[in-house]
C-alpha cells in the first residue's frame, strides 16, 4: 500500500516534468489545432450573428404588417418619421467636432468680447474721472 501511495506522488511530478521537458514536435500541432478551432469558434459566432439578425429583420417585417393592417382598419394615417438634428446635442461626447477655421472663429470671437469688456470698463473709469474733476474744477 505504500508502495502505491509513493509511486502516485513521484510519477504525477515525473510526468508533469516530461510533458515540460520533452514534446516540442507536438507544440506546433497544439498551435495549428488551436488556431483552427478559434476560426471555427469565430464562424460559429458570425453565423448565429447573420441568424439573429435575420430572425429580427422578420419579425419587424411582420410588425409592420400588422400595424398597417390596423392603420387600414381605423383609416389612420401612417407617421413620418422626421428626424431635426438639434442645435445642441445634449450628450457631449457625442457632438460633431470642430473644424480648425470654427475653433479659429470662436477664438476670434472671445478675443474681441474680451476687448469689448476692457473698453467698456476703460470707458466707465474715463467717465468716472471726467466727473470727478468737473465737480473739484467747479468747487474752487
Amino acid at each position: 500500500m505504500a508502495a502505491f501511495v509513493a509511486k502516485q506522488m513521484v510519477g504525477n511530478k515525473l510526468n508533469a516534468v516530461k510533458g515540460a521537458v520533452g514534446g516540442e514536435g507536438g507544440d506546433e500541432d497544439d498551435k495549428e489545432k488551436e488556431e483552427e478551432a478559434e476560426r471555427e469558434r469565430q464562424e460559429a459566432i458570425k453565423e448565429a450573428e447573420e441568424r439573429r439578425k435575420e430572425k429580427h429583420r422578420k419579425m419587424e417585417e411582420e410588425r409592420e404588417k400588422m400595424r398597417q393592417e390596423i392603420r387600414d382598419k381605423y383609416n389612420i394615417k401612417k407617421r413620418e418619421e422626421i428626424q431635426e438634428i438639434p442645435q445642441e446635442e445634449p450628450n457631449p461626447l457625442m457632438r460633431k467636432k470642430k473644424t480648425p477655421e470654427e475653433l479659429a472663429a470662436e477664438a476670434e470671437a472671445e478675443e474681441q468680447d474680451e476687448l469689448t469688456k476692457l473698453k467698456q470698463t476703460l470707458e466707465t473709469h474715463v467717465t468716472e474721472l471726467k466727473t470727478q474733476i468737473e465737480n473739484r474744477c467747479n468747487l474752487q
